[in-house]
């Protein structure tokens, strides 16, 4: 697993690299129903690496902000997403529900597993 440092470059990275593409490819991302979905996915990409990249900043600087990182994730990539199409915007609310419950599911099963190894030892 990285660590929080080299987590945080990667998910700044991998946050320019999907916003510059979908820019790049709005027009084409708007065209078409399938393609507007896909738009919509495509933010919801952004919103889960903007989190990692909060979540790991607040994690090195030592503050936490609880729901704010999230608010702050969501509130771009719905702005990222209104700038294809105006349905992006709905469909990266509802993606990025999806993965933000994933999310926090992953992270409840890594604490327990986390919490038996050091009741263990």
């Amino acid at each position: 697993m990285a660590g929080p440092g080299s987590s945080m470059l990667y998910s700044f990275l991998l946050f320019t690299v999907i916003l510059s593409l979908q820019q790049m490819y709005r027009g084409k991302l708007a065209s078409t129903e399938l393609f507007t979905i896909l738009g919509g996915f495509i933010s919801s990409l952004l919103f889960l690496v903007l989190f990692t990249f909060i979540g790991n900043l607040q994690e090195t600087s030592g503050v936490r902000t609880g729901w704010g990182a999230v608010i702050i994730a969501e509130a771009v990539a719905l702005i990222a997403a209104g700038t294809v199409h105006r349905v992006c915007i709905t469909t990266c609310f509802l993606f990025s529900a999806g993965l933000l419950y994933e999310v926090n599911k992953l992270s409840g099963i890594m604490l327990a597993k986390s919490e038996s190894k050091s009741k263990r030892h």
